[in-house]
């Protein structure tokens, strides 16, 4: 009897509104190509006057993913492991003053988050134990600090290896022994951070507003097995080699035509070709998003591949390569996904879009801060400056619209302990089933059929909620 209420329960408090989809180029008030709005959550919701970075941590205990978004006053929770109805789980307040530069990255289930032009004090390093979110129980929760690492005082950004366990401050201060370069700190004990170091590079720019360092598997065999780092650094890229964190070398810069402001890059992820974000050329001169891409085949020979011009004039921020595409913060333009699967042909295109600042797509700082695009479920978080979070996620890869009884099949028990039977109607012919979870994961799919108009699925699934396809029909499956 427990179970059984504790079932209804669940059901009668998960109302699976729909999400709003992409039609004639519009999702709501926001314009989209492609793309759909599965939920909002507002600064106002927050306590919060702006939003900035972004990432994600999905619990590997329960596969529950949570958003994590940077605010002007602190960093905020957001649990989305039911992307429509997301719950704002609490936040951690900034460790001195507000500022609207905040950064986050995830290693080990703890969050680091620094921030930037703190007019008081010293912002330090935070350190957040993400386990703790499993223990919410009345939301939002005002959390505090799990630790704080002080070996500096503001940071632009921070950057982490998650193979190698290190952390890289960048955009520190500019004075002192690396002027701006990244700050080594090993984190391999993820609430006892220790200092490692730092880096200079020689014969050129020293402060690094951003940068990405990857255990090096790419082309160049010199470097196998070796930790590189490519810092973006205002005037060039800088690649270095850190696998010796006492002895950082520069292998090689390489500079490019019409430089604004070198902000930020990702490798692809043969680690062939790094795709580059000027934060300042669309204003200075005048043209459309530029991303200025690399050939990186030869780390001691870097060389310029070809220009990719987006079809707005917004500029670009943060961007990251997950497979075949390009995730990118258009700002203005909102997000922007595009193409990269002949990337070395030098032919990329844009494949779809979703504009969280729909008034004007104009080079100015509005709109999306930063994307998160490396959730299994597919669901994408953008991080805009005044719209807070938004989820996302590419169209008819989950459409749950159409929750309605159809007169074509019957589908039962339901809810069910072990199985599932899909009888059709007159002339109904099954051709694809698909079972995905709450967060969008495909748990299965079935295309071939002994009967066309009829199946029992066997279920081997937790107790819980799930998303059952049939055709181009999705309904509700409940497993106790």
């Amino acid at each position: 009897m427990k179970k059984l209420i504790l079932l209804n329960l669940i059901f009668s408090s998960f109302i699976l509104q729909s999400q709003t989809t992409c039609d004639n180029g519009m999702a709501g008030s926001f314009p989209c190509d492609d793309y759909i709005l599965m939920s909002q959550v507002s600064l106002a919701t927050m306590d919060a006057n702006e939003g900035s970075d972004s990432w994600g941590w999905t619990d590997p205990t329960n596969g529950k993913e949570y958003a994590i978004i940077g605010l002007d006053n602190g960093t905020a929770f957001i649990d989305i492991s039911d992307p429509i109805n997301p719950i704002y789980v609490g936040k951690l307040p900034s460790a001195v003053a507000s500022s609207s530069w905040r950064d986050v990255k995830v290693y080990q289930n703890h969050a680091y988050i620094v921030a930037d032009f703190i007019p008081i004090g010293s912002h330090g390093m935070q350190i957040f134990d993400l386990t703790r979110l499993r223990n919410v129980t009345n939301p939002p929760e005002t959390f505090t600090a799990d630790g704080r690492y002080t070996g500096f005082g503001n940071a632009h950004n921070i950057v982490i290896n998650e193979d190698s366990g290190f952390a890289y401050a960048v955009g520190t201060s500019r004075s002192g022994p690396y002027e701006g370069g990244p700050i080594f700190i090993d984190i391999r004990d993820p609430k006892n951070p220790v200092d490692a170091g730092g880096f200079l590079s020689t014969g050129g720019e020293a402060y690094s507003h951003d940068a990405q360092a990857v255990i090096y598997n790419g082309p160049d065999t010199d470097y196998t097995g070796r930790e590189i780092l490519i810092g973006s650094n205002e005037i060039e890229i800088v690649i270095a080699d850190i696998t010796d964190k006492t002895n950082p070398v520069t292998i090689s810069t390489i500079g490019y035509t019409d430089i604004g402001y070198v902000h930020q890059g990702w490798f692809t992820e043969d680690q062939r070709y790094f795709l580059l974000g000027d934060e300042g050329d669309e204003s200075r001169v005048g043209f459309n998003t530029r991303t200025i891409i690399f050939d990186f085949e030869d780390l001691d020979n870097p060389k310029f591949h070809f220009n990719y011009t987006g079809p707005t004039a917004a500029i670009d921020h943060n961007g990251y390569v997950k497979g075949n595409k390009f995730y990118m913060a258009n700002y203005r333009a909102g997000l922007r996904v595009i193409d990269i699967s002949d990337i070395a042909n030098k032919n990329i295109s844009e494949i779809g879009s979703f504009d969280s600042f729909p008034s004007s797509n104009s080079a100015a700082f509005n709109g999306a801060w930063s994307v998160y695009p490396y959730f299994d479920s597919g669901n994408i978080v953008i991080s805009d400056i005044e719209s807070g979070f938004l989820l996302v996620r590419e169209s008819n890869t989950l459409n749950v619209t159409d929750f309605s009884q159809k007169p074509e099949f019957k589908m039962y028990p339901n809810p069910t302990s072990s199985a599932i039977t899909i009888d059709g109607i007159n002339t109904f012919d099954l051709k694809k089933i698909e079972i995905f979870n709450v967060v969008g994961k495909k748990m299965r799919e079935i295309t071939k059929f002994d009967n066309s108009n009829s199946i029992t699925i066997n279920l081997e699934y937790d107790p819980g909620i799930y998303l059952l396809r049939i055709n181009d029909v999705t309904k509700k499956l409940i497993v106790n």
